[in-house]
């Protein structure tokens, strides 16, 4: 009977020694993975704030392809959830806590363990570095007794185990969101009236590309609506580009940034802002959806077009484009819808009866 009295007392000191093992481990964790993307903050934060994008970038999916997802109604913004379980995955659900759009989302995480439910706070950040964005995704808490004995079972860190799946989701999130910027479209929407209006501008000259022109344009046009908002000048359209004088050579242009308003205004004799119109013309019209750079494809697109026609541009009124979409309302600029117009005149019956031998 002794030696049960003993293995009694032995196994009683293993468990009051593991027990203040276990206490003594420190249960607070913080994990985190940080990466720069050439995205805009609007279009990240939208991106993670649905649950429903996370099946399409999330680690979770390649780790256990037989995962179940469960969606309730709501699943974007403050209240918002979403939940998992699998083969070789424990149910886990997520719920978005609080939400400041395009700059945080703090979320809570409760993971299913053999000693119950474990809780953690998750946390997403999304700050402006010199154009890009720095997106910064942890986790969180602090372990009861029984999680750190369950993570005793375990042959890696919280860190170990949590910051290379974060690092693959921020990865394939920014690979998503590249890719998705990055579709355009160019659709040659053929002959049509352009109807004439007035425009308050400012002139400038610029060299020929996409990026030079952003820059011009990023300084152009509020100057133009602080004019029409000072002098009370109403604004009757989307802004537009004239380009006045295209050299080919030289790869510069002059250009006109302006926004459309309802009548001919005089302005100051010292005064940058003009007013000016754009006479009612025949023009090809050219339509863009997506980023600015893929500009210069749709104006190729339509002078190969125009070539193949009975018409000519008209010299006498410069081609321009209309911005029909804000930027600044949508993020993501595949979604950009720009109108090209380049008036046009037809051919002389000389020309044409040339053309024809």
């Amino acid at each position: 009977m002794k030696i049960f009295k003993y293995l009694f007392f032995l196994i009683l000191i293993v468990i009051i020694g593991g027990a203040i093992y276990v206490a003594t481990i420190d249960g607070d964790y913080q994990a985190e993975e940080t990466m720069v993307m050439d995205v805009p903050a609007a279009m990240i934060f939208s991106e993670v704030n649905e649950f429903k994008t996370w099946e399409e970038w999330g680690p979770w999916k390649e780790q256990d392809p037989n995962m179940v997802v469960n969606y309730p109604e709501k699943t974007s913004g403050e209240g918002a959830s979403y939940s998992w379980n699998g083969d070789e995955s424990r149910d886990v659900s997520i719920e978005t806590v609080k939400v400041i759009p395009n700059k945080s989302i703090d979320q809570k995480v409760i993971f299913e363990t053999p000693f119950g439910d474990s809780q953690s706070e998750m946390y997403w950040r999304f700050k402006p570095v010199e154009g890009k964005t720095k997106v910064t995704w942890g986790i969180k808490g602090q372990q009861s007794f029984f999680d750190k004995i369950d993570m005793l079972t375990e042959d890696k860190s919280m860190r170990q185990m949590v910051n290379p799946m974060f690092e693959k989701g921020l990865t394939n999130l920014k690979e998503r969101l590249t890719k998705k910027m990055q579709q355009y479209s160019v659709n040659i929407d053929g002959v049509t009236e352009y109807g004439g209006t007035f425009y308050m501008y400012v002139t400038t000259a610029s060299k020929n590309n996409p990026k030079a022109l952003e820059r011009k344009m990023e300084q152009m046009f509020p100057q133009v609506a602080r004019f029409m908002t000072e002098n009370d000048i109403e604004m009757s359209g989307q802004p537009l580009t004239v380009y006045n004088q295209i050299n080919e050579d030289s790869g510069t242009v002059i250009i006109s940034c302006g926004i459309p308003t309802t009548s001919k205004v005089v302005t100051p004799q010292e005064s940058d802002v003009l007013n000016g119109y754009i006479e009612k013309t025949k023009a090809l019209k050219v339509t863009l959806t997506g980023n600015y750079n893929n500009l210069p494809e749709a104006w190729s697109k339509a002078n190969s077009y125009l070539a193949e026609t009975d018409f000519v541009k008209n010299e006498e009124i410069a081609p321009f484009e209309i911005y029909i979409t804000d930027p600044g309302k949508e993020a993501n600029p595949a979604n950009w819808e720009t109108e090209i117009y380049i008036p046009i005149k037809r051919k002389d019956k000389s020309v044409l009866a040339t053309e024809n031998l």
